[in-house]
């Protein structure tokens, strides 16, 4: 096996001579913390236990107590741990995650999903011998379900590492998969178990291939549509360790480190358990899918001698390396080959009411608002749980039976952003997009995001339909209110976009290619050609055509599309492509990550959110509920809940459809 740690056996290696350098720093008042950190993160690990050996012998006393007395904090809980064997380590970390109350399955899923067969045995035995109990008994009565049955499989580290591939065996298992889930009503829980619990990393990358080949959805989007809770959690990490153990690592480091706050156990255990195995694999993949390296992002969440730790670990900072690494390539382009391989089955939250009658929801509502006060509730129960097509009766019927406009008397009757929700939901899909359209451009400020949101996710005949909705409520064509709110190339790429004139249809392979190298010598052009290039390809290609060039793109350039519109162009104009390229990726993906934007840090903004959760509400909402969720650890119900009060959020929570 290629060594990929970024920590080896030190050379001229004297255990007595660093017992006795540790000693010295720890005598006396205070202890030598530099002294401690450099020593400590120069040696393996194995010889880290020959210096608690060594010290021993030389002073009758314990390294490992002695460091506890010395050290605080972070900074000694990542000292100590560096000091345990890797099995001894694995051991603490399960313990810890399930004594007490309330269970870590979250650390339990990240170390029984990635270790293999040898790590997990001896995990087990080091678990028995520091703590005088069996690890699957203490496992099993902290869990249930599912959940508990496919952390027992893994807990026996009996997975096939043979490397041998029965050509038979991937298609059955992959039939097999689909059988237990998307083929029926139900989910056989069992079958995916027994398949991704026992078979071969290199057997179950074949399954997965042809998975998708055969039903055009990804394994992840079956499972994600098919289980739930910590179950769903539990078998995307093994599926994510089966394709890549190094980026579900860089997953699993950005997630501790970003937002408010950092996760340390988690940072610390990784950084400690993949030290001397890949860590210089999860670098690579760490700042291909973030932009920015490992180092970086440590050195400006952490602090001290922690910090210093830490970043000896990590042990270099790739952003001065300044080029894409060749693994890191590989992995784009196999990240493309499966976008484009793949075709999601779209799922809404808010399907059209059985039962329906527009007649009595009128009445229903005119009753809500008639007299003194409002019946919010009633409001929001009719509102919310029909489709669009049917408020749109609703309205008609409103005005033929009670010869009323329902839109004036809602806005009469309700207030702030429940108002401007209720109203975005009684609106056309088109009508919605126009005004959203309109609220971005007036004022004094542009919302460019909106703008660029809208624009670059909505199909040919949503922007036909939103152009005319505009022209009629504005009486002026949003080409020309585009024109004069905007400017150079950023009005260019609109003015492109809102023609509703993109592409559809397939990939045309060969063109693919062409369209890739075009890109590709555009990147050593001067600003303005590589932004005139990249938007006669980006803002006019269909979405799979797209895909396709972008998969070539890696392999004429070795650099992936993202990459180089960062690095390379800068504002509105980067944005604009970003979105197309996160956009053509994974859709509901990049509507996630605009939903955890509209509601981090201090206040919300409600426009965003709104657009958002109106606007994908029946077509794509419960797929983007699915990748917040693998995004941020948390679900989009409890973002919503903690983020917004009253009957607002009593309506973005029916649209929301559900806590995964």
């Amino acid at each position: 096996m290629v060594f990929r740690g970024t920590i080896a056996d030190a050379p001229d290696f004297d255990p007595s001579a660093d017992a006795e350098a540790l000693y010295n720093a720890m005598k006396g008042i205070g202890s030598d913390k530099e002294a401690i950190l450099d020593l400590v993160t120069s040696r393996s690990n194995a010889q880290r236990q020959e210096i608690i050996a060594a010290y021993k012998s030389s002073f009758g006393k314990d390294l490992i107590e002695d460091l506890k007395y010395e050290l605080t904090g972070k900074f000694e809980r990542l000292i100590v741990s560096l000091m345990r064997t890797r099995a001894y380590h694995d051991a603490k970390e399960i313990h810890d995650a399930i004594k007490g109350t309330g269970t870590n399955e979250r650390c339990l899923i990240e170390v029984l999903a990635s270790r293999n067969n040898q790590q997990i045995h001896d995990m087990v035995e080091a678990y028995k011998d520091a703590y005088g109990s069996d690890m699957e008994e203490d496992v099993i009565a902290d869990t249930s379900g599912h959940f508990k049955k496919m952390l027992v499989v893994l807990l026996q580290g009996t997975r096939d590492e043979s490397g041998v591939v029965d050509a038979d065996l991937v298609e059955q298992d992959a039939q097999d998969l689909y059988e237990a889930g998307e083929a029926q009503w139900g989910t056989d829980e069992a079958k995916f178990i027994m398949i991704l619990g026992n078979r071969s990393m290199t057997h179950l990358r074949m399954v997965f291939d042809q998975y998708e080949k055969v039903n055009e959805t990804s394994i992840e989007d079956s499972i994600k549509n098919e289980l739930s809770g910590d179950f769903e959690r539990l078998m995307l990490a093994v599926v994510q360790c089966i394709r890549s153990v190094p980026m579900f690592f860089a997953k699993r480091l950005y997630k501790s480190m970003k937002g408010l706050g950092t996760a340390d156990n988690t940072l610390i255990r990784i950084m400690i358990s993949r030290s001397e195995i890949d860590m210089l694999d999860i670098r690579e993949c760490f700042r291909l899918r973030y932009e920015k390296s490992l180092y970086n992002m440590i050195k400006d969440d952490t602090s001290g001698d922690y910090k210093r730790t830490l970043l000896s670990l990590c042990g270099g900072d790739d952003d001065l390396a300044g080029e894409f690494f060749p693994e890191a390539a590989q992995i784009a382009y196999k990240m493309w080959e499966l976008s484009s391989m793949t075709k999601v089955q779209l799922r809404p939250t808010v399907r059209p009411a059985s039962n329906f009658d527009p007649a009595t929801d009128a009445q229903a509502l005119r009753k809500a608002m008639k007299g003194f006060g409002t019946d919010e509730d009633a409001i929001i129960d009719i509102v919310a749980h029909r489709s669009n097509s049917q408020r749109q009766e609703i309205r008609q019927s409103f005005k033929s039976l009670l010869g009323r406009d329902l839109m004036k008397d809602l806005k009469s009757e309700l207030s702030k952003n429940l108002e401007r929700l209720v109203i975005a939901l009684m609106l056309t899909p088109a009508e919605f997009d126009a005004k959203m359209m309109r609220k971005a451009m007036e004022g004094a400020g542009t919302d460019e995001h909106a703008l660029i949101e809208i624009l670059v996710t909505r199909s040919n005949e949503e922007i036909q339909a939103m152009n005319a909705a505009y022209q009629d409520a504005y009486k002026k064509s949003l080409e020309e209110a585009i024109q004069s709110d905007t400017s150079g190339h950023f009005c260019r790429i609109l003015v492109s976009l809102v023609q509703g004139a993109r592409e559809e249809g397939p990939a045309d392979v060969e063109r693919a290619n062409a369209d890739a190298q075009e890109l590709a010598d555009a990147c050593n052009a001067e600003s303005d050609e590589m932004e005139m290039k990249f938007m006669s390809i980006l803002c006019t290609r269909s979405f799979p055509h797209l895909r396709r060039v972008f998969q070539e793109f890696v392999r004429f350039t070795n650099k992936d599309i993202e990459q180089i519109i960062k690095k390379e162009m800068s504002g509105d104009v980067k944005n604009a492509f970003y979105a197309i390229v996160c956009s053509v990726k994974n859709q509901p993906s990049y509507f996630a990550e605009r939903l955890y934007k509209a509601m981090k840090g201090l206040g919300t903004d409600d426009r965003a959110l709104i657009r958002i959760m109106v606007s994908r509400s029946e077509v794509d909402l419960f797929n983007i509920r699915k990748e917040f969720k693998d995004a941020q650890d948390a679900s989009l119900h409890e973002f919503i809940q903690g983020d917004t009060s009253g009957d607002y959020r009593k309506t973005l929570l029916i649209l929301c459809g559900g806590e995964d």
